[in-house]
């Protein structure tokens, strides 16, 4: 196999991955590495906003009426409107009630062990399931080539990808015996005909492991999954009659959009596929995008199919953007649901804009939010978590959202029967009033509302912060979690918790510190009384009585070999970045600089090197510091 001759890949992988890296793989990548120049570009323009922002204490706010889309001819008025032309809906996106989400691998997993992860999901009865790449992908070694190695097995009916499914199958219809009182699987061989096939690249903000430039800069990961995932599936997804939909997490700006727009144009011309083959949703996951979700839906055209509303990830950009305005404090996380002031108004804006039509009259989807629930517990724990969850449900369908995600295969039959009850298809063009861009909408966006903050908020955002850090370390980026406060208690549920999980809690715990964030209610415990604000002190007390706590925990919550490695890594990166009077943007760089790093000596060096450069200059090291080409 030859390697193309404008990028490099690390040796291990390359040889390791030949029904990955394949000819027509490697050429596609090859074609789109002339586009990582403008990923460059964009990413320095999001860090000199984000300066200029902080710097002049600015806030957000709309795109001129007048001004023409960056990448594109098109105007922000001609978006606005709808005058351009989006997708339709492809036939196996027009009924999306539940979509499940998760990788398609564990970390150093055999291929058949990883394979039982697309085998769960093929045969969860989801309309569709979103195949991470991103936020639930660990990237420890080859993780996310042994993802792409197992979706190309079971997509194209591998006879050992039957075998695990057969023996899967089995298994999930025990449990569902057990838990729903029947089995959910008649026919394991056709139930894996059902689910639309869906995969979520990484954001552009993230460079690849495995792929470098020449001149040794790193390698776009959103260009290293999307060329790999296509030019692997895209020819067997389109002869089974299956669309080819991506999932687009992270844009910031309808620049970006039209980037993207550009690289999914470039795969198709290489693949030979007529423009728009390649269908999209983008997740607005970023405050900055719902300033532009029109100019996003047109500068992605054809490749556009509908939005999606997140929870965590939005709510850390939100954390992230108003760092800089001492006015704005979060409450405890779990006080801003979806219908929390400024989450309320987002999703508004959200469905506004998939209702309004373009040239052709076409509106597009809502994939509402996620449920992270696990049914395992009590139960009676089980019971009313579940019961919120239908209820949250629920709501979304009234709001007018065409479904919504989950994220383990469990819960795809507790919530499927919300929109079962309804039984349309979507709610596409359901009438609501226009999108206005007044000085007004933009304030909405950072609409706070009274809720609680509490020294109890920050154990948990201390000590799930902690444990995610260590699961990511270890490979898992997707984790059942909860605060070690209740391990051991099965009254309170695990949820399932993935970089999103990470990224909020160290921006709120920066955000209450360097805010001076007063609590809401007095904390006998800890001695804090009602008005007293977080300190340093506070901080470095709460993080050392937490920590212990996970260094005391049994093997089932926290592992005991990670208690010398990965677990004093997570809590260096927590205290840097929570202390650092620079807010980092991004809790996952500094994970990600320390991936396959046990020395805890190292991984601090790594730390201090990266906030130093950040601070200085808003450079972010985001390549692979450990890339060989001889590895």
């Amino acid at each position: 196999m030859s390697m193309p001759s404008n990028i490099t890949i690390a040796r291990t992988a390359l040889d390791g991955y030949p029904d990955v890296y394949t000819p027509l793989a490697l050429s596609t990548l090859e074609a789109l590495a002339p586009l990582d120049g403008r990923r460059f570009e964009l990413m320095d323009s999001r860090m000199q906003r984000r300066h200029r922002r902080a710097a002049e204490r600015e806030h957000l706010s709309f795109l001129p009426e007048t001004s023409v889309i960056d990448g594109t001819s098109i105007t922000v008025a001609d978006a606005r409107a709808g005058r351009f032309e989006g997708a339709p809906i492809p036939h196996d996106l027009r009924r999306q009630w539940i979509q499940g989400t998760g990788p398609a691998t564990k970390p150093r997993a055999s291929t058949p062990v990883g394979l039982r992860n697309v085998a769960y999901a093929l045969l969860s009865g989801a309309d569709g399931w979103m195949f991470d790449g991103e936020d639930a992908l660990g990237q420890v070694d080859t993780m996310s080539l042994d993802n792409l190695r197992n979706l190309k097995l079971a997509f194209a009916g591998d006879p050992l990808f039957h075998e695990v499914a057969e023996v899967v199958a089995g298994e999930m219809n025990r449990w569902a015996v057990g838990f729903h009182g029947r089995e959910i699987i008649a026919d394991w061989r056709e139930q894996l005909e059902v689910t639309t096939r869906i995969f979520r690249a990484r954001g552009l903000h993230l460079d690849d492991r495995h792929i470098a430039h020449r001149d040794g800069r790193g390698f776009s990961a959103s260009m290293a999954d999307a060329a790999l995932y296509l030019a692997n599936n895209a020819e067997t997804l389109l002869s089974q009659n299956r669309s080819v939909v991506l999932y687009l997490p992270k844009i910031q700006t309808a620049s970006e959009a039209a980037h993207w727009a550009s690289i999914l144009d470039t795969i198709e011309d290489h693949l030979s596929l007529d423009r728009g083959t390649v269908v999209a949703y983008v997740l607005v996951e970023q405050l900055e995008a719902c300033f532009q979700l029109m100019e996003i839906r047109a500068a992605l055209g054809r490749h556009f199919v509908g939005f999606n509303t997140g929870r965590w990830d939005y709510i850390n950009s939100v954390s992230d953007a108003l760092a800089w305005d001492a006015g704005f404090v979060n409450p405890n996380i779990d006080a801003i649901t979806m219908t929390y002031g400024y989450m309320r108004v987002y999703e508004d804006r959200v469905r506004r804009s998939v209702n309004t039509p373009d040239l052709n009259g076409r509106c597009a989807l809502w994939q509402g939010g996620m449920e992270a629930n696990i049914p395992v517990g009590t139960a009676a724990a089980v019971d009313a978590a579940m019961k919120r969850a239908v209820s949250g449900g629920r709501r979304e369908q009234k709001e007018g959202a065409s479904g919504k995600w989950v994220a383990h295969w469990k819960m795809v039959h507790v919530m499927r029967p919300v929109w079962e009850e309804v039984g349309e298809d979507n709610q596409l063009g359901r009438q609501f009033p226009p999108l206005t861009y007044t000085a007004r909408d933009g304030e909405d966006l950072r609409t706070l509302e009274v809720a609680p903050r509490t020294v109890r908020g920050a154990r948990d955002l201390i000590s799930v912060g902690l444990q995610y850090g260590n699961a990511f370390g270890r490979g898992f980026q997707a984790a059942a979690l909860k605060p070690a406060d209740f391990f051991g208690d099965d009254n309170v549920l695990y949820l399932m918790e993935d970089a999103a999980t990470g990224e909020i809690r160290l921006s709120v715990l920066w955000e209450w510190l360097h805010k001076k964030a007063a609590f809401s209610e007095d904390d006998p415990d800890s001695g804090v009384k009602a008005g007293d604000p977080m300190t340093r002190e506070l901080f470095m007390r709460l993080l050392e009585e937490e920590h212990a706590k996970l260094l005391r925990a049994g093997g089932n919550d926290v592992h005991d070999d990670s208690k010398t490695t990965t677990l004093p890594i997570a809590k260096a990166i927590v205290e840097a970045y929570v202390l650092e009077p620079t807010k980092a943007p991004w809790y996952i760089d500094l994970l990600n600089l320390n991936l396959n790093v046990t020395e805890l000596s190292v991984a601090e060096e790594r730390i201090r090197k990266f906030l130093d450069a950040f601070a200085k200059d808003g450079t972010r090291i985001t390549r692979n510091v450990d890339f060989d080409t001889e590895k």
